[in-house]
């Protein structure tokens, strides 16, 4: 027993000399302090925080796996967080703004009408289908004369779905105009703000709203194409000072407003150029110019009241309007005005004739103001009543003159 407790007693004085020599001696100083140095040596890390292996098994070697990190591509934004703080461009605000002034200023019509088949003595019922604008809480609606033409029901539905049976109050087959009237509550009539078309120029941008194939309110936009068109109507009749525009125009736009940038009515859309009824590219529109200059006449009279000047044809020069040609015995002929001479030569057996056109009366003035073009002339004229007297100025033989004219035409 004496023997195992010496023994015992030995082996711990050695093993507390053999820590000593390691952790506390100058060795194990040195050597701690070496791996204090060298930093901390690897750790262990739990299982449940250590990352997934890809999909397909693990991935040998340490490249490969990182490459197949790398190869991952980013998330990408959804559309909707990008659409929610991107702002409107300045031309989608002002076409949502031009559409949102005006589209309660347009309205969808439907006419309802027969013709006789006069083989069978059948009447076949037909329809049509047009837009209108709204130029008035009183509710008169102006469209085309065609939208309407012939038909013994019109109604006209205005942007919150109610539908009104309307009445005719005026219409000028020569300029294609008709102004309708529906007895609706003043609150649910938008009328629509007028523009200048004197001031339009190529290039400028242009928006139309309308109806086409019955999709109410469809708003197209293009440029001016190409201004002071000439559109022949009935009765061999010229309308002068049309207004080109490459917007999309349909079959159901006729009547609908055209709009300048700042939603100002500046013409009305009446036609198209077209071989299969359909857009091609090219559009017409009747200048609000000339609507704001017939529509008091149909609604005060129910129709166009034209004085008569009795100078039937002229010609533009950068003078002035050459006149060409002068109704026998009317207004202008009687007050002295002159067109081309007629000069006879006889050679001969043969009598030959020629126009001599420097005979003609230049016409540079209406009233004082100075006319430079056939529609100048005419809206100079048309403002006017029968029975009124004109000053008409001349240039005759290099002298300016001042010719009276009484106007003639048809009394209200």
């Amino acid at each position: 027993m004496k023997l195992f407790a010496a023994c015992l007693l030995s082996a711990v004085a050695g093993g507390l000399f053999a820590v000593w020599i390691v952790d506390g001696g100058p060795a194990g100083r040195a050597a701690a302090q070496e791996r204090r140095a060298a930093g901390p040596g690897p750790q262990l890390v739990p299982e449940s925080r250590l990352p997934a292996p890809p999909e397909g098994g693990p991935q040998r070697g340490g490249r490969g796996a990182a490459d197949s990190r790398a190869a991952q591509p980013p998330p990408e934004p959804q559309p909707a967080d990008v659409a929610e703080d991107a702002p409107l461009s300045p031309e989608e605000a002002v076409n949502i703004a031009v559409y949102e002034h005006n589209n309660r200023s347009v309205v969808n019509i439907t006419s309802r009408g027969s013709r006789s088949d006069g083989f069978f003595l059948l009447e076949i019922p037909m329809e049509g289908s047009g837009s209108g604008t709204i130029i008035d809480r009183s509710g008169h609606v102006l469209t085309n004369y065609h939208v309407i033409e012939g038909a013994q029901q019109v109604a006209v539905t205005l942007f919150d779905g109610n539908t009104y049976d309307a009445s005719l109050v005026g219409a000028d087959p020569i300029y294609d105009l008709a102004v309708l009237k529906i007895d609706a509550p003043r609150s649910s009539l938008s009328p629509a703000s007028f523009g200048d078309s004197s001031q339009l120029k190529v290039g400028m941008r242009v928006f139309a709203i309308g109806n086409p194939f019955g999709l109410e309110r469809t708003m197209t936009t293009g440029i001016v194409s190409s201004l002071n068109r000439s559109l022949q109507v009935r009765g061999n009749r010229t309308i002068k000072s049309i207004i080109q525009i490459d917007a999309a125009v349909n079959p159901g736009n006729s009547g609908g407003p055209l709009l300048d940038s700042h939603g100002r009515l500046i013409g009305m859309n009446t036609a198209i150029a077209s071989r299969t009824g359909q857009n091609s590219g090219v559009g017409f529109a009747i200048p609000v110019n000339l609507v704001t200059r017939v529509v008091p006449q149909l609604i005060k009279h129910g129709r166009v009241i034209r004085p008569e000047i009795g100078i039937l044809k002229v010609y533009e020069t950068d003078e002035g309007l050459l006149i060409s040609q002068l109704a026998p015995g009317g207004p202008a002929e009687r007050s002295g005005l002159r067109g081309p001479r007629i000069v006879r030569t006889r050679r001969g057996v043969f009598s030959v004739e020629r126009v001599d056109r420097t005979a003609a009366d230049l016409i540079v003035a209406v009233n004082g103001q100075a006319v430079g073009n056939t529609d100048d002339f005419l809206s100079s004229i048309e403002v006017l009543k029968p029975g009124d007297t004109v000053q008409i100025t001349i240039v005759r033989e290099g002298r300016r003159v001042d010719v009276p004219v009484v106007l003639g035409g048809d009394e209200p």
